[in-house]
């Protein structure tokens, strides 16, 4: 990892890069994907499907009796470490839940807000190099709790043309209806316009490489929403003398290992501290088994000695990360001045790999700058808040006037006359 010491404000921008590529970059290569599946559907999807992940698939959806092969290959250990994850995972996104908000605003003016599961959602489960089963509990759990009707699901098929048990054995367990083998750009389309076998859905959910990330983005174009743009994995730790080096290491390559997009970035007050975890990081780094992987996104990483916490948080909060972890004696500055930040993790015994799994908390997060304007996924990101309101007799001649002013002010007489109607059959 890069050091850098004290670095001036203006060169912070720079300096907080992060190694992606642009829509700009990507653009093209997803819309000629997005064109051929609104074109042949399947067809293109196969075609894709064998290009991009070099396996000849005989069907798309998966079937009753893959499912039931998967779940007698899950271990019951791990089956009972994915439902802990769950239970916990849906108490946390119950807990999220909020009744309706009614109040009368004037006299006979009623108004009330009331939330709708969206219908029908798509969830992209990565499974290239590493099935991200957790990525599962983090959708399904919450798209079940608010409601949705159809939860469709795509994961790119292994050089077999499957999908990682533990992928299926989670999605069965979490009310997934359908479940696709396909990944990549050719899911968002197949999720985006809909084929004979993949359903169209209204909003697509989870997170991917920067393929993903970018088909994910253009979707929008085609009348489908997104969660946010999440894209290649990123953590920043904040620590100090009192943090432990080896932990804050092993942070740090948990992160790195998702990918060599991922980036991963220390900031700290201590330069003792910055060549401890520098000693860490190389002597974990090598006995991973996804040693490549770490090594070449430790290549994007940073190490950031600062002067003082007030430069450490204002630095912090300009990069935004997706996952934010706090190992100092300060806690309660960073907690009270965070404000971009996906997640955070406070102290030398919070992981961020508990919020991968299991603490209860969503790991789907915003990623490359993103989290200064989106939130993570969280049970409202699966619904939609409806406004009623319901006026009376004595509320139309309460408000009446106002509304005829401010329309005839605004040039709109069709509108004024719908509110003068009603009050001159009220004399």
């Amino acid at each position: 990892m890069q050091k850098i010491y004290a670095p001036n404000k203006s060169d912070w921008d720079v300096l907080l890069e992060r190694p992606t590529q642009t829509v700009a970059d990507i653009e093209g290569t997803v819309l000629a994907v997005f064109d051929a599946i609104k074109a042949k559907g399947d067809e293109a999807v196969n075609a894709y499907t064998k290009q991009f992940d070099q396996v000849t698939i005989d069907t798309i959806l998966v079937s009753a009796d893959e499912i039931a092969e998967a779940t007698t290959l899950i271990d019951d250990e791990l089956k009972e470490a994915i439902q802990l994850a769950k239970n916990n995972i849906e108490v946390f996104h119950k807990a999220q839940k909020t009744s309706q908000v009614h109040v009368e605003t004037t006299t006979g003016v009623a108004c009330w807000q009331e939330k709708r599961p969206i219908q029908k959602v798509g969830l992209y489960i990565p499974g290239g190099t590493a099935p991200l089963f957790s990525t599962i509990l983090m959708l399904a759990v919450p798209a079940t709790l608010a409601g949705c009707n159809e939860i469709v699901l795509c994961s790119p098929p292994n050089k077999e043309g499957k999908i990682h048990p533990a992928i299926l054995y989670t999605a069965h367990l979490c009310g997934v209806t359908t479940i696709c083998k396909v990944g990549g750009i050719q899911a968002i389309g197949g999720m985006t316009f809909g084929t004979a076998s993949i359903p169209k859905v209204y909003k697509i959910f989870g997170p991917g490489n920067q393929f993903v990330t970018v088909a994910k983005q253009l979707a929008t174009k085609f009348s489908v929403a997104i969660d946010m743009p999440a894209g290649p994995s990123e953590l920043l730790v904040v620590a100090d003398d009192t943090a432990n080096p080896a932990f804050v290491a092993s942070d740090l390559l948990s992160q790195a290992e998702h990918g060599k997009d991922s980036q991963v970035i220390l900031v700290t007050t201590s330069k003792e501290l910055m060549s401890a975890v520098a000693e860490e990081v190389i002597t974990q780094c090598a006995v991973l088994p996804r040693e490549e992987i770490a090594t070449a996104a430790i290549a994007n990483s940073k190490m950031i000695y600062v002067e003082d916490d007030a430069t450490a948080i204002e630095l912090i909060n300009l990069y935004g990360p997706e996952h934010f972890i706090v190992c100092v004696e300060d806690e309660d500055f960073y907690i009270d001045n965070i404000v971009n930040a996906g997640s955070v993790f406070i102290g030398n015994y919070t992981p961020e790999s508990a919020g991968d799994y299991a603490s209860g908390t969503n790991h789907t997060l915003p990623t490359n700058g993103y989290a200064k304007q989106y939130s993570g996924v969280n049970l409202d990101s699966f619904m939609k808040a409806m406004t009623f309101q319901k006026i009376t007799a004595e509320g139309i001649q309460t408000i009446g006037h106002a509304i005829e002013k401010m329309a005839a002010a605004e040039g709109l007489e069709a509108h004024k006359n719908a509110v003068t109607l009603r009050l001159k059959s009220l004399q």
